[in-house]
């Protein structure tokens, strides 16, 4: 079953997981060893990122490292776009009005 991006970053441990293997890979006891779940819970989360398409694995013997496929995330950013748009229109329209509101102040003094 292929997953949603979306219900990868919906959990906290997951997010926690994708910022510990953006920088370099690793295997799932190590990832577990940042964390107070059981490995099974680890490899549980570990199966949804990989379902989302978010990891590539490499073989290292009888290890897998997990790395993050940091193009997968641009689909996040890219339904963010939407928001950033609105975000920064506010912000200017915010500047304008007290840019507006400075200079009616200077002008009262």
């Amino acid at each position: 079953m292929k997953r949603d991006i979306f219900q990868a970053i919906a959990d906290p441990t997951r997010r926690a997981i994708i910022v510990l293997i953006a920088g370099h890979a690793m295997t799932p006891n190590a990832l577990a060893d940042h964390f107070e779940v059981s490995r099974q819970a680890i490899s549980k989360h570990i199966q949804i990122l990989n379902e989302c398409g978010l990891l590539d694995q490499e073989k290292a013997g009888r290890e897998i490292h997990y790395q993050l496929k940091l193009e997968k995330m641009q689909e996040i950013d890219m339904w963010l776009e939407q928001f950033r748009k609105l975000w920064e229109t506010r912000y200017s329209q915010l500047d304008s009005l007290l840019a507006t509101l400075k200079e009616e102040k200077s002008h009262e003094a």
